[in-house]
């Protein structure tokens, strides 16, 4: 079985929804083979993403940037997973109540740094999620675990 890891800051109710959308997505029964592991962004560690296959990772934008906690996993796991995790096929979600190319581009700079692999485009969602926001959070969801799902 291979494990999609979901690493999340979720103030929200927002957030939530998105996130919610992400889950039911990779969860869909027509995609075996998948374990979903949700975590907090504040409580993901290097072991969470040393054994992870797929990961998608949620934001909100603060003031044009990823929230700090997003910003802590990454500084916790930069270093330590680096070598290890070249190539990891990833997803990306940010909401914002304004702009939110600032956050994306950082995540992806920083997902870039890394050498992951981006399997979709990021979802970017500004002010109250509708339901084409819901469903591109669902397809992104479906959408890496069915990349990483077993042949």
């Amino acid at each position: 079985m291979t494990r999609l890891l979901i690493v999340h800051h979720t103030p929200s109710p927002a957030t939530a929804e998105l996130l919610d959308a992400v889950v039911r997505g990779a969860s869909d029964p027509e995609i075996t083979g998948v374990e979903v592991v949700r975590r907090a962004a504040l409580a993901a560690t290097a072991s969470d993403l040393l054994a992870a296959d797929g990961i998608v990772l949620g934001t909100p934008a603060n003031i044009g940037y990823m929230s700090g906690a997003l910003k802590h996993f990454f500084d916790t796991v930069y270093y330590v997973c680096g070598d290890d995790t070249h190539g990891l096929p990833y997803g990306l979600y940010v909401h914002g109540n304004l702009g939110v190319e600032g956050a994306v581009r950082a995540v992806t700079g920083i997902a870039d740094g890394l050498d992951w692999r981006a399997v979709t485009a990021p979802v970017e969602v500004t002010g109250a999620p509708d339901k084409a926001a819901l469903e591109a959070c669902w397809e992104l969801g479906a959408t890496v675990a069915a990349t990483i799902a077993p042949t």
